[in-house]
């Protein structure tokens, strides 16, 4: 899966990257949901995916190219318990995947 590489969303002004908090059913509503690190298959599919969804943010964001290392680097540095790949970013539809 994390053969090749993959295209994640960082904020231009913090620095942080673009996670998901799904909500896990039965979970106390008062409590964050754990952020999982977005991963999209092309540059275009991210730039798609904020276009579409926050059209008004997406000049506050850059795209970055990650490999298997860097995301895993990434994900240590800020504490995402997994990743969700973005298979259709218009959609969207989104993989989740536990470290």
């Amino acid at each position: 899966m994390l053969d090749q590489p993959y295209y994640l969303l960082r904020s231009r002004s913090t620095g942080q990257y673009l996670v998901a908090r799904p909500s896990v059913p039965g979970g106390h509503p008062e409590q964050p949901a754990e952020p999982y690190l977005l991963l999209f298959i092309a540059d275009f599919d991210a730039l798609s995916y904020l276009n579409t969804h926050a059209g008004e943010l997406a000049s506050q964001f850059a795209v970055e190219q990650g490999d298997r290392r860097q995301i895993k680097s990434i994900s240590e540095r800020w504490s995402y318990v997994g990743v969700g790949v973005v298979n259709d970013p218009l959609v969207p539809r989104v993989e989740f995947m536990r470290f």
